[in-house]
């Protein structure tokens, strides 16, 4: 059954303002955005209404106990005009996967699903067509009830935002493998998409980034001895012609991107394996030309190419590959969400 869904559009769009040509990342908003209530014990009726500002109570629970959970998605037009999204049931899956874990109400498949496709088919127009762009869309829910107590809020926001946008990384990337900080603990939410997650990362990105580094490498939380994920993203390392990533768990995140890729590597004949990943193996690997490619995997940028690394106080550069599992796979994903090739998974879905 539809959820019925109220609809308040703007009166003028500001679409003609926007240079499509020259998108960044995440930064420019297509004119509406859906939002959805939890009160009095039920999810009220989403609406979908202009862009703009959210008013919450200075006691509102987000600002003091962080309960505040997101997704990121995109949706893509094809050369016949058809718009399209990649997995978006897993994406609804793993936001209430997050939202039991920080005490959240789980919002309804319905609720999610058609509010997203009527929010589409609204601004449809601010769907870019340019190669390499997408509309990114952000599902996020958070804390909105009010009170200074330590417990979980009666009140809680579900909206959905989108932003057109252009390519999240240009070109190769240079990690740090850290040694000190950890981005997630056993029994943690790590696995969650919480916003907290995020906010812990800054600092030793920042403290990388000083060195002359874009990114971190996250290691175990214990020893720091196995790498577990790159940035913000999952992990995947080549070492020969095997492509290795590190098993979910508490610390994980289970990527949908990941997924993926270890669907169509497999797929395609790339021996895979799914198992921890020592950083002393990595390390000697480099050392020895056994190490083909380190990549990113996420929604936002798909796959981002790892240059080289660092790591107690060395660098390790990776060699340039003439047809990298990274491009393979890469081109492999983005053939689907965009429509160019057959989807034998039945991963993409055409509104």
């Amino acid at each position: 059954m539809k959820s019925h869904i109220e609809i308040q559009r703007i009166e003028k769009s500001k679409i003609d303002s926007v240079d499509f040509n020259n998108l960044p990342f995440g930064s420019v908003f297509s004119d509406h955005m859906l939002e959805c209530d939890y009160k009095d014990g039920a999810w009220q009726t989403p609406v979908i209404k202009p862009y703009s500002p959210i008013s919450l109570d200075p006691s509102a629970k987000i600002f003091h106990y962080g309960q505040s959970i997101f997704e990121g998605m995109k949706a893509y037009k094809d050369a016949k005009d058809k718009t399209m999204l990649f997995r978006p049931l897993d994406n609804c899956k793993r936001l209430n996967k997050s939202a039991e874990r920080l005490v959240i109400p789980q919002i309804p498949e319905d609720i999610f699903m058609d509010g997203l496709k009527k929010l589409l088919e609204v601004d449809n127009a601010w769907i870019p067509t340019n190669e390499g762009s997408s509309l990114y869309i952000r599902p996020f829910m958070f804390a909105s009830g009010n009170g200074f107590h330590a417990s979980p809020a009666d009140g809680y926001k579900f909206i959905i935002c989108t932003a057109p946008s252009g390519a999240y990384f240009a070109g190769k990337v240079k990690v740090l493998i850290e040694e000190k900080y950890a981005r997630a603990a056993n029994g943690g939410v790590g696995f969650a998409k919480a916003g907290g997650n995020y906010a812990a990362q800054f600092y030793p990105t920042q403290l990388a980034i000083e060195k002359g580094y874009n990114q971190v490498i996250w290691t175990d939380d214990n020893s720091h001895q196995f790498i577990e994920e790159a940035g913000a993203m999952n992990i995947f390392v080549r070492i020969n012609d095997t492509l290795i990533t590190s098993p979910t768990s508490d610390r994980i995140l289970d990527g949908i991107t990941r997924k993926s890729i270890l669907q169509i590597a497999e797929d395609a004949g790339i021996k895979t394996e799914v198992r921890k990943i020592s950083v002393g193996e990595v390390v000697e690997a480099a050392k020895n030309g056994e190490l083909k490619e380190m990549f990113g995997a996420g929604t936002a940028a798909v796959i981002s190419p790892i240059a080289g690394f660092g790591y107690q106080e060395n660098d390790y550069d990776l060699p340039e590959l003439e047809n990298p599992f990274a491009a393979q796979l890469k081109k492999k994903i983005t053939d689907i969400q965009t429509n160019k090739t057959e989807d034998p998974y039945g991963w993409r879905v055409i509104l």
